[in-house]
């Protein structure tokens, strides 16, 4: 299906939002130990499927908005972004969650059609440009609930908490390959998981979940 498939320049454009909007000084605190529903938790449900903090991506079976709201007493920011030179992309935030023993900052990506956007676009009750030039628009009542029935497509996770190389190793097991970006980001990629977890020297840490079916529009976008 259009809708489920993601486009390696909006997911790449999501990164660099949060990477623009929401990073912080680096605060290094200690990670907790191994609970129930933990970043690292990431089950495999199917061939091409993943569920990390009870959500599944990929498949018919992919939970929806609807359910990730579950996660969090906050009622999300929920908002079309239209870039110059990418795809529109339909995205919730979360401010802060509480997962496991963490807590942290949520995106979530929304698997759409074209269609469904270009309607969502045309109803917006508003609209508003954002620092990096990306026009937002806010979604009419009808389209937010219609928002909540579609399924996940990505989940970004940005802890409080500091990570750091020993930890992600140590949580995360070695990776199947890292990649510098710039001089102070590195990617540490686990495909089988669909986990791309991207380490900001000075910076905050954010964690990029998809199905592993789609990891390699995950890929993509850091070349070679």
């Amino acid at each position: 299906m259009v809708g489920l498939k993601i486009a390696a320049g909006v997911f790449a454009l999501l990164v660099a939002l949060l990477l623009a909007q929401l990073l912080f000084a680096p605060q290094r605190e200690p990670v907790p130990a191994m609970t129930h529903g933990m970043p690292w938790q990431i089950e495999l449900p199917a061939p091409g499927q993943s569920r990390v903090f009870g959500l599944t991506l990929g498949g018919g079976a992919a939970s929806t908005l609807a359910d990730a709201r579950r996660l969090s007493a906050e009622v999300p920011k929920l908002a079309l972004l239209t870039p110059q030179d990418a795809p529109p992309a339909l995205e919730a935030y979360f401010e802060s969650v509480s997962l496991g023993a963490l807590t942290g900052k949520l995106v979530l990506s929304i698997a759409a059609s074209p269609a469904d956007l270009e309607s969502m676009r045309a109803n917006a009750a508003n609209t508003g440009h954002l620092e990096t030039g990306i026009r937002q628009y806010a979604l009419h009542e009808g389209d937010r609930q219609r928002a909540e029935r579609l399924p996940l497509a990505a989940i970004v996770f940005i802890p409080s908490a500091g990570l750091d190389e020993a930890v992600i190793l140590q949580r995360f097991g070695a990776p199947a390959e890292r990649i510098r970006q710039g001089e102070t980001l590195e990617h540490f990629l686990y495909p089988a998981q669909g986990l791309d977890i991207v380490l900001d020297s000075k910076g905050k840490e954010v964690l990029q979940y998809v199905a592993p079916a789609d990891f390699a529009r995950l890929r993509a976008p850091l070349g070679k």
